[in-house]
């Protein structure tokens, strides 16, 4: 096999992901064509974004009539609360406060929260009077902290200000700005939102993004699924991957196993079917959990570990055409299939077509019509 010889640029956040990388985390093959489509831009929108000058008594009515929804992902409230208690200060002094993100869903018109989670629970605790969620049953009283010495509300909680002072904090304004799609008839926007207007201090990868915005039950069986033995037998590390690439493969997977409408960039395509099949009916959820544990242990029983390790890492490309192959045909594996992929991996139209341009829908085509014959066709 050869080498590819493609020149890779590194993109910020492609950059941040290397930097931050864990032991644990899954070592990919590197495709231009692959990191391409990992920073590809938005498709056209049309998009309305206006201003809303909610108090804070009406964002915390709203959060507590679940009006307000902060999308579920892996870092949650994170700040400290002496960086709570600056931002109180801040509203209780009249200084400036950055503004926050809110996304009208469709379906439900509930305000997702794009960017500002930090600040809206740390006011919402404020008012509550506790900071931070139960943990073993109780709570920390939120009393301001880390301020100066000469500030009055030093060790404040809310039920300590002046009747007026609280009234005050609550009709105080936070500008938020609401977003909504318009065209197309969707929710794909959300997405490309997301992605950049994240301010969370660490810069979130693709499948990160989409744990964020297309919760639900496909969301959860994507996770169950990554801890299968044999999957993780195939990905080569016991412990899923900090920025959760090995859950966006599975995802590949199922969104491959019907390429007829793929268009690039892959990026969209999976974020699209993922959103499509965010909570289907138990039957369906059943039918992917059996076929994706089927293909898993058929792949490990007949290719062995890390098959899709062929050079310097997992290549994405030989994965997908592969184990998609192998779900179309598990009642008709041959006894020599080891071979065959072996043949197969040695064919230089299809070593071509997984070292270059790997997300173009001609290449894409080309690759899986050629993995199905080399492996199944006699």
């Amino acid at each position: 096999m050869t080498e590819p010889t493609e020149n890779i640029s590194l993109d910020a956040r492609l950059d941040y992901e290397r930097q931050t990388a864990k032991p644990s985390d899954i070592e990919f093959e590197r495709i231009k064509s692959e990191e391409e489509d990992y920073e590809s831009s938005p498709p056209n929108y049309e998009i309305n974004t206006y201003p809303a000058d909610f108090t804070l008594e009406v964002l915390h009515q709203k959060w507590k009539d679940k009006e307000i929804e902060i999308p579920r992902f892996q870092r949650q409230f994170v700040w400290k609360q002496v960086q709570a208690s600056k931002l109180i200060e801040s509203f209780l002094i009249g200084l400036p406060v950055p503004s926050v993100f809110l996304y009208t869903e469709r379906r439900s018109q509930k305000l997702l929260v794009i960017d500002g989670q930090q600040r809206l629970r740390s006011i919402f605790y404020f008012l509550e009077g506790f900071f931070g969620e139960e943990k073993n049953g109780t709570r920390t009283i939120f009393q301001l902290k880390g301020l100066s010495n000469q500030s009055k509300y030093l060790g404040m909680s809310f039920k300590d200000l002046e009747e007026a002072e609280q009234r005050r904090l609550r009709n105080c304004v936070l500008r938020s700005f609401i977003v909504q799609q318009l065209d197309p008839n969707d929710d794909t926007s959300i997405y490309h939102i997301f992605e950049r207007l994240n301010t969370g201090g660490t810069l979130l990868g693709n499948q990160e993004i989409r744990n964020c915005v297309y919760r639900g039950a496909f969301n959860e069986l994507l996770h169950e699924l990554n801890t299968f033995p044999a999957w993780r037998s195939i990905v080569g590390k016991p412990d899923p991957d900090s920025r959760q690439k090995d859950v966006e493969l599975i995802l590949r997977f199922f969104a491959l196993l019907d390429r007829s409408h793929y268009q690039r960039p892959l990026k969209d395509f999976l974020s699209k079917f993922m959103k499509a099949n965010r909570d289907p009916d138990k039957r369906v959820i059943e039918g992917f959990r059996k076929l994706f544990s089927m293909t898993s242990a058929a792949v490990v029983n007949h290719l062995g570990e890390r098959p899709f390790h062929i050079r310097a890492g997992l290549n994405s490309a030989v994965f997908d055409c592969v184990m998609v192959s192998f779900a179309n045909n598990l009642d008709a594996i041959p006894q020599d299939i080891k071979y065959r992929y072996e043949r197969l991996l040695d064919d230089s139209g299809f070593l071509k077509d997984v070292s270059g341009s790997t997300t173009n829908e001609e290449v894409v085509k080309s690759r899986f019509q050629v993995a199905e014959e080399k492996l199944f066709q006699k």
